[in-house]
């Protein structure tokens, strides 16, 4: 198992697990709140749709397309 952090949370992953599966297995599923307020998931899953986008590592990425790396640090709120 490798440790990311999720949303300030320690959630510790298979290997080769998608950012975007961790999503469901330590939170709420979301990848990012609407500008209504909101939560948005995943949708494709194959990165076209653009709902997946959170920040790892400091930098804007798709979850669907990003796999789980040991250290790794995922926000899905700003």
């Amino acid at each position: 198992m490798i440790e990311i952090t999720l949303d300030g949370h320690v959630l510790h992953v298979a290997p080769g697990t998608t950012v975007a599966a961790a999503l469901y297995l330590g939170g709420d599923g979301g990848s990012r709140t609407s500008v209504s307020g909101e939560r948005r998931a995943p949708l494709c899953g194959m990165g076209i749709c653009q709902e997946c986008r959170v920040t790892i590592d400091g930098q804007r990425r798709l979850a669907c397309q990003t796999p789980c790396a040991a250290g790794m640090t995922v926000a899905t709120r700003s």
